[in-house]
């Protein structure tokens, strides 16, 4: 009996190629079928959840299985119920106007499949980051190939033996280290291209799809500023910060990276930081529920930016435990940091920490804040701590971010009725619900009428003088309604 080929039995352009001829097979999967694919995922994810986190603690060294559960594999799965639960709805055409139909001219929009879809998957969530935009590539009738990060190689390994478990080939597809660089996968004719990582990488990928013609999405990081406002509660601000800082060990790209404080409160907010961190991490280099950073490279990339930025001025403090000596190469850890007195020649101001490093600066007046965030690329996400005002209206509207969070780490992540993405340097295109199903969707303009006329008529030859009666009385109508301010 022949055995049925996986991923492994295949190169890339092998699998493209099958996934490319069972999409034209069809090309319009049934609500039923996509409903069915999203499934199976689900329980890829669900049926193999102990297999998954104690992977990625393998990748990181020491990451808590809790945390683990919660981030990668309970949270990959409402995204994918609501995409379940929507996508009958959001596949029917969309009507533009009901009056015209009944006159004859008809438009409306499908929203049909791309065809095949790459997804490129980030170390920090390994599973998360990749499941839930396959999910909505699913949903949206797509064949999807998945390339995970190298750098969790223990959480490829196990997405690329258990995925044939629950797909064909030609369905969902993942790449493993015998598929080569990331490049390779990059570089492949895709009908959508979707990554999530760093702006470095992002804009290696986008040069590659660029080559193919090929969209893409780019889900990327940034200096993620915080503006703490008057009207907060600073206590409870510095504990939510506190925590958000070290969520992952630093190591998500919603993490806020510095904070602006009110300028005669910085000391009692900082004090307040340390307090949180001491109180929860009484203990850090024998602590499995403190998250290692990942690899050497980068646990030597963020003592370098520490290192910097006090040997160019900068004043640290941080919460490492009593008897304990930290940063500490043997386990990847370093202590919660916080710094003040950064100034632009340090690399640290400029640098992504991507790590348990937080900056915090006064503000006299928030027009100061606003410039400094200004001056530099757009962040993922701009937090604000206070009330819902005025002085959020003027930093909303002065600034530019992917998204706006307020009084707490990430919440808009908890929602697939908002987007998730960045703009500029920190990302292209977003996801996330109806977001997401619409950016794996080719939205497909259709219009016809039934009506005794042809439109080519009027702009080919002759150019009669009833044609230039009809396009001076619509020019001078054009500018009657401009006088008007219509």
């Amino acid at each position: 009996m022949t055995r049925t080929p996986t991923a492994r039995d295949l190169t890339l352009a092998q699998i493209l190629e099958r996934q490319q001829q069972a999409f034209l097979a069809d090309p319009q999967p049934a609500a039923g079928i996509r409903r069915d694919r999203i499934q199976r995922l689900k329980r890829l994810v669900l049926d193999n959840a102990a297999e998954f986190s104690e992977a990625i603690r393998e990748d990181y060294g020491c990451r808590p299985e809790a945390f683990s559960t919660i981030t990668d594999i309970a949270s990959s799965i409402p995204d994918l119920d609501h995409q379940r639960g929507h996508l009958t709805r959001w596949m029917k055409p969309t009507r533009v106007s009901r009056a015209l139909d009944a006159a004859g001219f008809t438009q409306q929009v499908r929203h049909d499949p791309k065809g095949v879809v790459g997804i490129i998957g980030p170390w920090n969530f390994p599973l998360y980051l990749t499941v839930v935009p396959a999910g909505s590539a699913l949903a949206a009738g797509n064949r999807v190939m998945i390339r995970p990060s190298s750098v969790t190689a223990h959480t490829t390994e196990v997405l690329c033996d258990r995925a044939p478990e629950y797909f064909a080939v030609d369905e969902l597809a993942v790449a493993g280290p015998e598929h080569g660089r990331g490049s390779d996968f990059s570089g492949l004719p895709f009908d959508h291209l979707f990554f999530t990582g760093s702006p470095g990488v992002g804009r290696s990928v986008a040069r590659d799809a660029a080559d193919n013609l090929t969209p893409v999405t780019l889900e990327l990081g940034g200096k993620n500023p915080v503006v703490v406002d008057a009207s907060a509660d600073l206590d409870r601000a510095a504990r939510g910060i506190a925590a958000s800082r070290i969520i992952n060990g630093g190591q998500v790209c919603m993490c806020p990276d510095y904070v602006f404080v009110p300028e005669g409160d910085v000391g009692r907010f900082c004090d307040t930081v340390l307090d949180q961190w001491r109180r929860t991490l009484p203990a850090i280099v024998g602590n499995p529920e403190y998250t290692a950073i990942v690899n050497t490279s980068n646990y030597e990339r963020v003592v370098g930016l520490i290192e910097d930025a006090v040997a160019k001025g900068a004043v640290r403090r941080d919460a490492t435990p009593a008897g304990e000596r930290l940063p500490d190469a043997s386990v990847r850890k370093i202590a919660p940091t916080l710094l003040t007195g950064v100034t632009p020649e340090m690399e640290i101001d400029s640098d992504e920490v991507f790590g348990p490093v937080l900056t915090v600066f006064g503000y006299r007046g928030l027009d100061e804040a606003v410039r400094y965030i200004n001056e530099r690329p757009s962040p993922l996400v701009l937090y604000w701590y206070g009330e819902k005002n005025s002085r959020f209206d003027l930093v909303a509207d002065r600034t530019r971010s992917g998204n706006i969070y307020g009084n707490d780490f990430g919440i808009g992540m908890a929602s697939p009725a908002v987007p998730f993405g960045g703009v500029g340097n920190s990302g292209m295109g977003g996801y996330h619900g109806h977001y997401g199903f619409r950016t794996f969707s080719h939205e497909r303009a259709v219009a016809m009428h039934s009506w005794n006329v042809n439109v080519s008529e009027f702009m080919t030859p002759p150019f009669t003088a009833a044609k230039k009666r009809l396009a001076s009385g619509y020019l001078g109508a054009l500018r009657a309604r401009t006088r008007l301010g219509l």
